[in-house]
């Protein structure tokens, strides 16, 4: 015997009977479907193409023509169009991921450390990030001349740069040679993707983070230091010695110069005495009494003003009392005598 329905099955039971039934006729059916069809012909037929994309047009497989951006059409179902970003910048990142740009990502590197870890030209190893930023130049290049064109661009990344830092030592790479190498890869990068008809054009290449790996970091730190402070103190000897040498050889070059002219002043005030006594001479020659008497007055004009205040008295003058000067002769001779100093009398210096 069936059990009976307790109260809560009662509460849901429907009788299907009371519901009623919406009356859908053919008509509006095929309505429906006419306008299903219209827009699923409208969607295959007009596309859109934004301003950075180009679109290619394919026709069972074949390429026909390349659209540019606006509403386009095209024959449905026949043929298919893809988008190609040819104004936007790519990026492709090597021994990182980042979530965000400009931002490391939370994908450990030990995971990408088979594409980041290379061996340098003096058998060093070094740990390079980095980053290319490339543009889709010639988009049937892109899709059509080459399989996977994105993977061979990344193994064409790969190839080149391990090249280059294999040609340098790991002080280059860690240090002053990172310019080099980046404008070296993008060079080497770009014939390559000519020669390959990959349609990129390869815009900058980046060089993240260059470091040894991190077994020998610590180690590899030290030695930085330790060259630093030998730079630091060459660098202190050489301003050490622009500062002495210098100076030394300029206070020699003075020294020199000083020398050169006393010896200079000696050797021609010596050959104009030289010259003036010959001249002397050779008047003397000519006329010696002239000359006699002309060097005893230039002679005595230069030894007696040397001699002071003199008076000189006749023997036999008398009353000259009333005539002398005597105003004059104090000021000539003041405090008893003249510049030799001997304070004597008339009678002593007559």
């Amino acid at each position: 015997m069936a059990d009976k329905p307790n109260g809560f099955e009662k509460l849901f039971e429907i009788d299907t009977s009371k519901i009623p039934r919406p009356q859908i006729s053919p008509k509006m059916i095929a309505a429906v479907i006419a306008v299903i069809l219209v827009l699923a012909l409208g969607r295959a037929t007009f596309y859109q193409v934004q301003t950075e994309e180009v679109g290619i047009i394919l026709r069972f497989g074949k390429y026909i023509k390349s659209t540019d951006p606006g509403l386009r059409a095209k024959i449905p179902f026949v043929d298919t169009m893809t988008r190609v970003p040819v104004t936007r910048q790519l990026t492709q990142q090597f021994g990182f991921r980042a979530a965000e740009p400009g931002v490391r990502g939370a994908i450990s590197a030990a995971t990408l450390e088979g594409e980041s870890l290379m061996l340098t030209g003096d058998l060093n190893v070094a740990v390079v990030d980095w980053i290319v930023q490339y543009r889709i130049a010639e988009p049937y290049e892109y899709l059509f001349k080459v399989r996977n064109p994105d993977e061979t661009f990344r193994d064409m990344n790969e190839a080149v740069m391990r090249d280059i830092v294999g040609d340098r030592t790991v002080t280059e790479v860690l240090t002053v040679g990172r310019q080099e190498i980046e404008a070296t890869v993008k060079e080497r990068l770009q014939a390559l993707c000519d020669q390959y008809e990959i349609g990129i054009r390869v815009d900058l290449i980046v060089l993240q983070d260059v470091n040894p790996p991190d077994p020998v970091k610590p180690s590899w730190d030290e030695v930085n230091q330790a060259q630093q402070q030998r730079d630091r103190m060459i660098n202190e000897a050489q301003a050490r010695y622009n500062q002495v040498i210098p100076r030394a050889a300029g206070e020699a070059q003075q020294a020199i110069l000083q020398a050169e002219g006393y010896a200079l002043n000696r050797v021609n005030s010596s050959e104009g005495d030289a010259s003036r006594f010959v001249s002397i001479y050779e008047e003397y020659r000519l006329a010696p009494e002239v000359t006699r008497q002309r060097l005893y007055l230039e002679t005595m004009q230069r030894v007696l003003p040397m001699l002071g205040g003199k008076l000189f008295i006749d023997e036999d003058a008398q009353g000259v009392l009333p005539l002398l000067p005597l105003d004059t002769l104090r000021r000539v001779l003041p405090s008893g005598g003249g510049p030799g100093g001997d304070g004597g009398s008339e009678e002593d210096n007559r």
